[in-house]
């Protein structure tokens, strides 16, 4: 298992009523699953249209169950942003 940082902005930040918190997981899925476990209710609709980052590279479409998190790591939980 790998130690994590799971950063929220906007929306998502807003829903967990923190900016950041740690994590252990070996997947993306085992982090967002986690974070739905502590965070029920308004995170977790908020995660359903959000994007991700993990150290810095973007998840896309890839199998989130496939994205390997590495010790010291972080996710960055990104919402879609009006204007620009």
């Amino acid at each position: 298992m790998a130690k994590v940082t799971v950063r929220y902005w906007a929306a998502a930040k807003a829903a967990a009523g923190v900016a950041e918190e740690p994590y252990d997981a070996a997947t993306l899925a085992e982090a967002l699953d986690a974070v739905r476990a502590r965070h029920p209710g308004e995170l977790t609709r908020v995660l359903r249209r959000c994007s991700f980052l993990v150290d810095g590279d973007p998840v896309g479409t890839r199998g989130h169950e496939t994205v390997r998190l590495a010790d010291g790591g972080t996710v960055e939980v990104l919402p879609p942003f009006a204007g620009g």
